[in-house]
Parts: structure tokens; sequence; C-alpha cells
């Protein structure tokens, strides 16, 4: 996922990998009509300072990017 050895934050090598689910939002009141995006990417954590990252895959960027496009889809699925 990352070819850095130690973190970006505090610069330990104390880091690990872990598999994550994480539910993106978007921000306000309008956010509420836009649907949540779902990645369940590798996390890499600093076990010193729990600094982490993850790397969002091209799917879901493109949800990201255009949230109408999923609301069409599942409409279009029901």
């Amino acid at each position: 996922m990352n070819s850095q050895r130690t973190c970006r934050s505090c610069s330990s090598e104390e880091r690990q990998s872990f598999g994550g689910e994480v539910a993106l939002h978007f921000h306000g009141l309008d956010g509420l009509n836009k649907p949540i995006v779902w990645v369940f990417p590798e996390i890499l954590v600093c076990l010193n300072c729990g600094f982490a990252e993850f790397i969002v895959p091209d799917e879901q960027k493109k949800l990201l990017r255009n949230p109408t496009e999923q609301q069409k889809e599942s409409r279009a699925a029901a």
C-alpha cells in the first residue's frame, strides 16, 4: 500500500495493516440526501501516534465524485 517505511506523522516504524470498513458520507444537511459510500480498505495504522491511512478504490472514488449516479443505479435495480 505505502512504500514509505515510517509514519508520515511521527516517523515511527511501528505500523501495522488492518482490514477495515469505512462509511463515507457527505457533510451538512444536503449530505442527508446523498448515499453513504462504503469502503473496505486495508488501513495502515501507526501504533505509536495513531495516524492511519488508506486508499479509496476507483469504483468508490467515482461514487464520491458523482453521488447521484449511485442513486440512479439503486433505483434502476429496484
